[in-house]
């Protein structure tokens, strides 16, 4: 099997230097290229077309979720990070996983592991989330750091759930419905059926349909959400 190719990005050249030194150690990643700046890493990217990327986040400039936005890329992303609290919070969906400097070597040794075997990383798993969090997933073909607020709708999609933005944009997530539902604010969303969450702020008009259900309108969205009777009833409750 060949080395997963792997891009450094870090402004610090001692950094880079380090992380080399560690992944040099494991025979399934070859270092093909390295970048300190965002501007540099876009062209990098396209030449090389890494299979992994170890992103700095805090660099003078442009940050490491700046590049995210510039960039088309499915490689897999693991973010180097000096500050845990912030990684927690950002890294709550699709991340590959994270790491603080200084890199210790066990923790890169998991890292890979879960490069490896598809596994993510589940940070403050149980905490829940707030409307300014951001969540790091692909929408489209990038991946984007995503303000929850601005998730219109969550629907079932086979073994994935379809997120939709405010700016119509769409992105798939392995994250169950239930954990939707256990994670997200309960004063902005609600679980209207068993496969669609949406966020009440987006909620345009609730009409009658046949056998007791309901027509839910999203402000944007042309084709409505089918509501229970149950699930209206407690979804007006909700919303006073």
């Amino acid at each position: 099997m060949n080395p997963l190719k792997a891009l450094i990005i870090d402004d610090e050249r001692l950094a880079r230097a380090d992380l080399k030194s560690l992944l040099s150690r494991h025979a399934q990643i070859e270092v093909v290229g390295e970048a300190d700046d965002v501007s540099s890493a876009v062209r990098r990217v396209e030449e090389l077309k890494p299979d992994v990327i170890f992103l700095d986040i805090q660099m003078p400039g442009e940050s490491g979720f700046d590049l995210l936005e510039r960039i088309e890329t499915d490689a897999r992303v693991i973010f180097v990070t000096a500050h845990d609290e912030f990684a927690i919070r950002a890294f709550e969906v699709n991340a590959l996983d994270y790491l603080l400097k200084p890199i210790h070597p066990d923790r890169l040794a998991k890292a890979l592991d879960r490069l490896t075997s598809g596994e993510m990383a589940t940070p403050a798993k149980d905490r829940k989330l707030a409307c300014d969090d951001r969540l790091f997933l692909m929408v489209g073909n990038r991946f984007k750091f995503l303000r929850v607020g601005t998730i219109i709708s969550i629907t079932a999609a086979g073994d994935y759930s379809e997120v939709l933005t405010a700016d119509k944009k769409k992105g798939l997530t392995l994250k169950t419905m239930g954990e939707w539902e256990a994670r997200l604010p309960e004063q902005s969303f609600a679980r209207i059926h068993r496969s669609a969450i949406v966020n009440l702020e987006a909620v345009e008009r609730v009409e009658e349909w046949f056998n007791y259900s309901f027509r839910v309108y999203l402000t944007g969205v042309e084709e409505p959400f089918i509501m229970s009777r149950r699930q209206a009833t407690r979804l007006k409750g909700r919303m006073g």
